[in-house]
């Protein structure tokens, strides 16, 4: 079982909807916050939600952050992922070169052909998968919350951020003032629609000098007070090596609802392309699915 970051509540700018007897994802053009206590309407909003709605005129477009780990790949893990849709157990998680892979031998290590040559994957049943861990307000420092994507915009830029700003910051990813921030863009391959997916700025106000001088007070402070973050990073890396897969059962009848659902794949199809060589690492992957991708839905459970 992995060991991940304590869960508050959930990211998202899409939801689930009941259309002709069926759940289906709908997209959203706001952030909306929720905790972990489901309705008969569903996820319950948290309090944060209302708070944020207020000040931002009705409409939540970006919501205060701070990152737990100063690692990037610690903050947010963006993997293929395939989940069985009947059961919502995790069956094969790879990185376009190896994979885990359930099956009834057990978990095997295996080559990772990516969704493009992979015979499991048909039916867009597999896809990039990316999970933001976030910290909001003060009451709990290492409480999180997560933000759930298959976007390829939003994977894209998310790893893009987190890189560059552990990179400017001299590794204080951790105490840097940060920013949710709602985007959207209109493609010639959604036809002027617009898609919306999530970047990370600076908070709003700050300039990126001063944004640096706050993490160095912070992390100044941090040290003076004794808090470990190294000894946090690495607590955090041991916990999320413990599992196989990330996900539990549980959680991904959940993820299957709003990311892996008949309707969604049928709406979100990609086209293939074959004119090119196939890109060899995960990176190379999502940026050939940006050019060719019809639509992008960004959903959370």
């Amino acid at each position: 079982m992995s060991i991940t970051p304590p869960i508050l509540g959930r990211i998202s700018i899409g939801k689930v909807v009941e259309k002709a007897g069926k759940r289906l994802p709908e997209k959203d053009d706001q952030f909306t916050i929720t905790s972990q206590v489901q309705g008969k309407d569903g996820w319950l909003p948290h309090p944060f939600d209302e708070g944020l709605r207020k000040a931002q005129g009705g409409k939540i477009r970006s919501i205060p952050i701070q990152l737990l780990f100063n690692d990037p790949a610690l903050n947010f893990r963006a993997e293929y992922s395939l989940f069985d849709r009947t059961t919502g157990r995790p069956l094969c998680v790879g990185n376009g070169e190896t994979c885990k892979r359930q099956n009834e031998e057990g978990i095997q290590s295996l080559p990772c052909p990516s969704p493009d040559g992979c015979p499991l994957a048909k039916g867009n049943a597999c896809k990039p998968y990316g999970r933001l861990n976030v910290s909001i307000g003060d009451d709990d420092p290492l409480g999180s919350f997560i933000f759930r994507t298959t976007g390829f915009n939003s994977i894209r830029t998310l790893v893009a951020r987190l890189q560059y700003f552990q990179a400017i910051s001299g590794d204080r990813l951790s105490c840097l003032p940060l920013e949710l921030r709602l985007r959207g863009k209109s493609t010639r391959q959604s036809h002027g629609t617009p898609i919306f997916y999530v970047d990370i700025t600076p908070r709003s106000g700050m300039s990126v000098e001063e944004m640096l001088a706050d993490a160095k007070r912070k992390e100044a402070d941090r040290q003076l007070a004794g808090f470990d973050q190294v000894a946090l990073d690495t607590a955090a890396r041991l916990g999320f090596g413990n599992g196989a897969f990330e996900d539990s059962e549980e959680e991904g009848g959940a993820v299957v609802e709003e990311f892996f659902t008949v309707g969604e794949v049928a709406e979100n199809s990609e086209a293939s392309s074959t004119a090119s060589p196939k890109p060899s690492s995960l990176a190379e992957r999502l940026g050939e699915k940006v050019a060719t991708a019809n639509s992008e839905k960004d959903y959370m459970d």
